[in-house]
């Protein structure tokens, strides 16, 4: 039976890519997404699905947005995959890169690609919500003179001809996608799965030193911080939730370290543990 895989996207996107990578070795349906929130909702309403979800690029930074969503969704993060994140620029077969008069793309995506931009001032770049996207409706608009940055994928799933590969600034450009299932169902897929990563999320009283302190404990137990990310708490002014990854190899001293904290924190939630992600080269 395939394994139904909601993303924010459609096929071609770097989530495709991401889900048939992290399932390699599954048949999967993908389910495409206008939005995260519609990912959650896809969830919600069949528990058989799992989610993929970007959560942060070494260039870009977090996606803040997604880190409440899966808080306050109840799912739980069953595991991670760390996707290279190549750009080509393509368009319409027989197009010369003279040819080219507009670029369509995502806003961080061509962000990311600013110094080969740069080669090309006189090009309209135009953001869309997208890098899939912008392939898929320059080919079925059969658009003369536009071109897309997306993945090399896209480009050969909707006919477009590549006109430049690797044109991202930075070659060390990852995006770190977590997969999410309904809590019953994650226990199903976890079960007698390796554990040596969890993402817990907490709140501090407004009290001098109380993050140092909590830090302190973590370290004590041989706690490894991969990740530490604040937002703040709406209606609870100078008030932030602390979203922290742990990496540890004693499932026994990591449980220690929880129960030990617990007493400085408050709301503290575990989101997930899981296997530690497998990075594309």
């Amino acid at each position: 039976m395939k394994r139904k895989v909601a993303i924010q996207g459609i096929k071609g996107s770097y989530h495709d890519i991401a889900a048939q990578n992290y399932f390699e070795g599954e048949e999967i349906e993908i389910i495409g997404c206008n939005s995260f929130k519609d990912v959650i909702r896809c969830i919600h309403e069949d528990p058989a699905v799992v989610g993929l979800m970007a959560i942060e690029n070494t260039i870009a930074g977090s996606l803040l947005q997604n880190h409440e969503l899966i808080r306050q969704s109840e799912c739980a993060i069953i595991g991670e995959y760390k996707l290279r994140i190549s750009h080509t620029l393509c368009a319409l077969p027989g197009t010369a890169m003279k040819d080219v008069k507009e670029i369509n793309s995502h806003p961080i995506a061509l962000m990311q690609c600013n110094d080969f931009l740069d080669t090309m001032p006189d090009v309209k770049l135009v953001e869309k919500e997208d890098t899939a996207m912008s392939a898929r409706w320059i080919a079925e608009n059969k658009l003369e003179g536009h071109a897309a940055i997306c993945g090399k994928y896209a480009a050969e799933i909707y006919g477009l001809e590549i006109l430049a590969e690797g044109i991202e600034t930075n070659k060390r450009n990852y995006t770190r996608f977590l997969a999410i299932a309904d809590k019953w169902t994650a226990e199903e897929l976890l079960q007698g799965g390796e554990k040596n990563k969890s993402s817990i999320v907490f709140s501090l009283p407004h009290t001098a030193g109380s993050l140092s302190k909590a830090l302190t404990i973590l370290s004590f137990y041989d706690m490894n911080l991969t990740k530490i990310q604040s937002l703040p708490i709406i209606g609870r002014e100078w008030e932030y939730l602390f979203y922290i990854n742990l990496t540890f190899s004693d499932y026994t001293r990591y449980k220690q370290a929880l129960d030990a904290i617990i007493p400085l924190t408050k709301d503290l939630k575990i989101l997930g543990e899981y296997a530690e992600g497998k990075q594309s080269v």
